[in-house]
């Protein structure tokens, strides 16, 4: 630490130094003025231009006298009110911990998985031995997750400086991620719990060349369309002929979050389809822990049965009576023809018990399937059986065979045939029974769920299409209370 009284010494002799200088310039000014005029011609007489030069060179010389002591004064460091200034080495602060972590987080190198790209291809680009990776996959929690990784996966890797793999991780699910750490022979694991946050968003659109178009530029994604056509209103709404351009949805759907970033949809909450002057609307809802869609009244959407298990098929032969196409004589025929291409999937009708499965005569590889209450229903001429036992319980439009040709057939198609309590009925004709509605406290709460939903449809479709007329029909989503008259 410096004495006060060796700081005022110095900056005494700073200030005599300065003034010395500042006394030497001037000076040197002084004689320069005379030789200059000298120079330039002086004849005893002062012009203007002598009179300028001898301007500029005054004002130079008063700015050196004056900012030269200036400069000198700043330089001081005179105690103020007489008290002396003291210096002291200070420590500097720590790293703070953020910045520790995130020097920390970038060792990992973060690997996004390419179409077509294997986890072998991706080790060996980053130069990692294969008996690395062999490692990897014996350890139980890596070998489940990483048995086929699909594009758009991500893959972290903590390589050390000289190229050695020091740790490993990976997404199992969205709610964790498995971290491993490679240690000499062993591998240590640490699961990293990522919870997911939903929140409800409504999307809305108006039709205006194709519904798929029109879902996915307003941000649906292909699920939730399918979900839509083939879950809510597939009973209700012929999508290949109905729609028509001004035809509008809205839907009420989860978004999952993580840390901050979308991750993907989660179920369809709600959501009410416009077409031909008529509102459907479908809500889930839980019924005996199976979710379901049910109208505004609680009514189910799903109908007991589908009138037609196949897809992508045409109706080739119509009940009753007919000559058959291979015996050549008439005969009743008690079911409905569908001719699709070999290997077409073929679907139950309704949720049913399969009662059997196997060959019979004409029939070829057959199943039946009972529904309960009387109802059964004939699968015919069926290539192969899917996966599915006898006594097995099967839900409503799972896949139970597929089209061929065995029996008595001249091509593949499928033979359809509907029973109720023994008898053959008409499949295209028959009235199906309706599903049961909701009842009691399940009713009450199903209504209880569906009403913001519904209100948070019909905000958002006030502020989309404010300035339109409403359409025709609209009214039928909005329920009125008892005994109130219509303006």
């Amino acid at each position: 630490m410096t004495p006060p009284a060796a700081d005022a010494d110095r900056n005494r002799l700073v200030r005599l130094s300065n003034q010395q200088a500042v006394a030497q310039r001037a000076a040197q000014l002084s004689q320069q003025v005379p030789a200059f005029i000298e120079r330039n011609g002086f004849n005893g007489r002062w012009t203007r231009r002598h009179w300028a030069h001898a301007s500029l060179f005054a004002t130079l010389g008063a700015l050196v006298v004056t900012l030269v002591p200036g400069f000198s004064s700043a330089m001081q460091t005179t105690p103020v009110h007489g008290q002396a200034l003291t210096t002291m080495a200070l420590p500097l602060p720590p790293l703070p911990a953020r910045k520790a972590k995130h020097a920390e987080a970038a060792q990992w190198e973060l690997v996004t998985v390419q179409s077509g790209q294997t986890l072998g291809a991706i080790f060996a680009e980053l130069d990692i031995p294969a008996a690395t990776l062999h490692r990897i996959l014996e350890h139980p929690s890596a070998k489940d997750a990483l048995a086929r990784i699909r594009p758009g996966t991500e893959l972290g890797f903590d390589l050390h400086g000289d190229g050695a793999l020091r740790g490993f991780r990976f997404d199992r699910g969205d709610t964790e991620r498995v971290q491993l750490s490679l240690r000499d022979d062993r591998i240590d694991e640490r699961v990293i719990e990522r919870p997911v946050e939903k929140h409800t968003t409504v999307v809305t659109g108006e039709i205006s060349n194709s519904l798929y178009g029109s879902a996915r530029q307003a941000g649906l994604s292909p699920k939730v369309i399918h979900t839509l056509t083939d879950g809510i209103f597939q009973y209700d709404i012929d999508f290949s002929r109905e729609i028509q351009p001004g035809d509008r949805y809205s839907v009420v759907i989860e978004e999952l979050w993580r840390e901050g970033e979308k991750i993907g949809n989660g179920d369809v909450l709600a959501a009410t389809f416009t077409t031909g002057g008529k509102t459907y609307s479908g809500f889930r809802f839980e019924r005996d822990g199976k979710a379901e869609y049910f109208t505004a009244d609680g009514r189910p959407l799903k109908k007991s049965f589908l009138r037609m298990p196949i897809e992508f098929a045409r109706l080739s032969s119509r009940f009753g009576n007919r000559r058959h196409p291979v015996l050549g004589t008439m005969r009743m025929h008690k079911g409905v023809d569908y001719a699709a291409g070999s290997g077409t999937p073929i679907k139950a009708a309704g949720d049913a018990r399969v009662q059997f499965k196997g060959k019979q005569r004409g029939y070829g590889n057959v199943i039946i399937l009972d529904h309960g209450r009387g109802y059964t229903t004939l699968y015919a001429h069926m290539s192969r059986f899917a996966n599915i036992r006898q006594g097995q319980r099967v839900p409503q439009g799972q896949v139970i065979g597929y089209v061929g040709a065995t029996g008595l057939a001249t091509g593949p198609h499928l033979h359809y045939e509907f029973r109720v309590n023994g008898a053959h009925r008409n499949p295209l004709s028959q009235t199906m029974p309706p599903p049961e509605p909701l009842k009691g406290a399940a009713l009450a709460q199903f209504k209880a769920q569906a009403a913001p939903a519904l209100a948070r449809i019909q905000q958002v479709e006030t502020l989309r299409y404010a300035q339109r007329p409403p359409a025709p029909g609209r009214e039928v989503a909005v329920a009125r209370k008892p005994g109130a008259k219509r303006g």
